[in-house]
Formats: structure tokens, C-alpha cells, sequence
């Protein structure tokens, strides 16, 4: 079977830039060369994104970061909220495809947040290290704070890197941790000033490329068996409860607007 090439791939997303070196790859979010706006577009285009980055055994390491002073904080998704056939056909395997692809790529990731982070943040902690900003915040506002279940893999992310019960009044309360306190709680691994964060993310990436290539692609497959089970356990149901509650929810309240404001 022919593999997918970076020259094949590199052209094919709207709202991802990606970077090649001697085999780490980096992938930066954008909307129009500036801090990404969220919504179905690239909803839809990571999954497919990162089912390309997987398959190319061309990428040894993985930096993931945003563009402009945001990782993802704005969201649009344009109004008029969702009925069953397009949560079911459209959203639903969307949203599966963005989080079982993301951890279906065996290369190390490191995720360089660099500022805040309130719409799929799960997405920069499912890497295997996690940098962030001195300016980022944390929080989980497109779901619970905006009438939706939490249930497309935060319900998963958050009450294991929190505990249960941290992690259910973080996503109940739309609670926002700083830099600094994500870093006591274990959420990221480093905090730096914003201009240092890409070069220690390359620092970092250059180190793991040094280890045999079959040791690092195992290493991170090894610790992610468990948020695989979970996510493959807790996912589906997850997503259903979340369209049962946007289909009776948003056709009377959402608005287009930017969920997380700037």
C-alpha cells in the first residue's frame, strides 16, 4: 500500500500549516495565517490531518501549535445550531475521527501552547508533552457554560488529568486555570515566556530524535493504551448525550457568535 507523502498533504487543509526537519514535523494551527477561529471546517480537517501526519513514516516527532498569541480560542460556528441526521452524520464521526486519529499517531507530539486555550484543549494535553505560555488559560467554555453536554472526549481528559472531582467542577463551572496553576496541577509539563516556547518545543523534539525510532514510536503507543480503552469505551456515549442536548438546545439559543471571547 502506497503511504501518503508531506508534499501530498501539505496543501490539502485550510486551517493547518505544517514544517518539516530531519523528521520532526510541525503542524500549526491558523485561520487565514492568524489565531485560529474554531468551527466545522476544522473540525473536520484535523481528523483527516492527523490520519495523514500517522500514516507518513516520515514523521519521527510531532510539534503541535497555534498561530498568533491563541492555541484555539475563538469559535465560530456560524449559528442555527444541528438536527439528528446532521449530529449523526456529520458531527458525531467528525468528532470521533479527531480524537482516535490524534491517538493513532505513533510519533512523540509535543504540544506548544501558545496562549489560551478554551475550545478543545484536550487536543494540545493528549500529547505526550505539553508546553505552554505564561499568558495561557485553560478552560472548557464551547460545552457545559454554552448549554452542551461535555461529552466529545473532555468528559475522558479532564477528570483523568484532574481526578473525578476536580475534573467534574472544572467542566461544570467553566473554570479557567492560569498557566501557572495548570502547571501545579500537572496539566503541562513547562511554562516559558511566549518567545522561548516554539524554540524549547524544537530543543525538546531534537532530544527525542536522538532515541531509536521504533523506542519512541512504542514508548508514547505504550502510554496511551489507557486513554485509547477510555476513549473507545466512553466516546460514542459521550457524543450521543452531547447531540440529544445540542438537538433540543440550540435551535432556540445558539447564536453566531465567538463562543470564547477574545
Amino acid at each position: 500500500m502506497r503511504l501518503p507523502t508531506l508534499d501530498e498533504y501539505a496543501q490539502k487543509y485550510q486551517h493547518i500549516r505544517f514544517h518539516r526537519e530531519d523528521g520532526i514535523l510541525q503542524l500549526t494551527l491558523h485561520s487565514e495565517g492568524s489565531d485560529l477561529v474554531w468551527g466545522f471546517t476544522p473540525h473536520q480537517e484535523l481528523g483527516y490531518c492527523f490520519a495523514d501526519v500517522a500514516s507518513d513514516p516520515e514523521n519521527k516527532v510531532i510539534i503541535f501549535t497555534g498561530s498568533g498569541d491563541t492555541f484555539i480560542h475563538k469559535e465560530d460556528l456560524g449559528g442555527g445550531g444541528v438536527d439528528a441526521a446532521v449530529w449523526s452524520e456529520h458531527v458525531l464521526p467528525d468528532a470521533k475521527r479527531l480524537l482516535t486519529n490524534l491517538l493513532e499517531i505513533q510519533a512523540p507530539m509535543i504540544a506548544a501552547v501558545n496562549g489560551p486555550a478554551t475550545v478543545h484543549a484536550e487536543l494540545a494535553l493528549l500529547c505526550d508533552i505539553v508546553l505552554a505560555a505564561e499568558h495561557s488559560v485553560f478552560q472548557d467554555a464551547p460545552h457545559f457554560p454554552s448549554g452542551l453536554v461535555p461529552g466529545d472526549g473532555v468528559h475522558v481528559v479532564w477528570q483523568m488529568l484532574l481526578g473525578m472531582n476536580r475534573g467534574r467542577y472544572f467542566l461544570m463551572t467553566g473554570q479557567q486555570l492560569s498557566a501557572s496553576e495548570a502547571l501545579n496541577l500537572g496539566v503541562v509539563n513547562e511554562v516559558m515566556p511566549q518567545a522561548r516556547l516554539l524554540d524549547r518545543a524544537w530543543e525538546l523534539a531534537r532530544l527525542i530524535r536522538k532515541r531509536p525510532p521504533i523506542t519512541t514510536r512504542l514508548t508514547r503507543e505504550a502510554m496511551l493504551m489507557q486513554v485509547k480503552r477510555a476513549m473507545l469505551e466512553q466516546l460514542p456515549y459521550g457524543l450521543a448525550l452531547e447531540g440529544l442536548a445540542a438537538c433540543a438546545w440550540w435551535p432556540e439559543h445558539f447564536e453566531p457568535k465567538n463562543i470564547a471571547k477574545p
